[in-house]
């Protein structure tokens, strides 16, 4: 291939020094050239079609179904990786709908298992605080009555020392106890 680009090389230098030898002026308007010309002309415009129809022509095609194909083949993979994306898309959508209703159940489980529970305190608390209300109560009688007895017993002695300190003389016990317990029923009936 090289030899015959090089021999049509030399060819072609070989003419146009030939044609350079002209005497009257321009080659190209010289009849006698003509002819020559037309020959050159048309070898070399034939050997460019063929060049290009052989050679490049087949190249250029063949990249050119090189590359529809490729393309085809791209826009292909790209649609099944979209189908794939949206079948993705759909899956997590239908994941992120059930995590959403699992979470809804379990707060609402939650919520009533707490309002149970809370319920459950309650009433315990309740109860707890109506039996210590109860103890309390007791207590409170128990030591009402206790103290209303050492009410008693401080009220005779102290009415005793009292009385006799004022008279003078010892004062029968029994009598004065007799009194305060009457003073101290009246004061319970109006405290009652």
């Amino acid at each position: 291939m090289k030899n015959f680009w090089f021999t049509l090389l030399v060819t072609y230098f070989v003419i146009v020094n030939h044609s350079f030898g002209a005497d009257k002026g321009m080659p190209q308007l010289n009849s006698e050239f003509w002819a020559s010309q037309i020959f050159w002309l048309t070898l070399i415009f034939i050997t460019l079609y063929i060049i290009i129809w052989k050679i490049f022509l087949p190249k250029i095609t063949n990249s050119l179904e090189n590359r529809k194909s490729r393309v085809v083949d791209d826009i292909n993979e790209a649609q099944k990786l979209k189908e794939t994306a949206e079948k993705k898309l759909n899956e997590y959508n239908k994941i992120i709908e059930n995590s959403k209703k699992e979470a809804k159940k379990i707060i609402e489980d939650s919520r009533k298992s707490l309002e149970n529970e809370i319920k459950n305190k309650k009433q315990k608390i309740t109860e707890e605080m109506e039996k210590e209300l109860i103890a309390v109560e007791k207590e409170i009688l128990n030591l009402k009555k206790s103290s209303i007895e050492n009410i008693n017993k401080i009220s005779i002695e102290i009415s005793s020392q009292v009385i006799k300190q004022i008279i003078g003389m010892e004062v029968n016990k029994s009598n004065v106890s007799a009194i305060v317990e009457d003073i101290l029923k009246k004061k319970n009936e109006i405290y009652q």
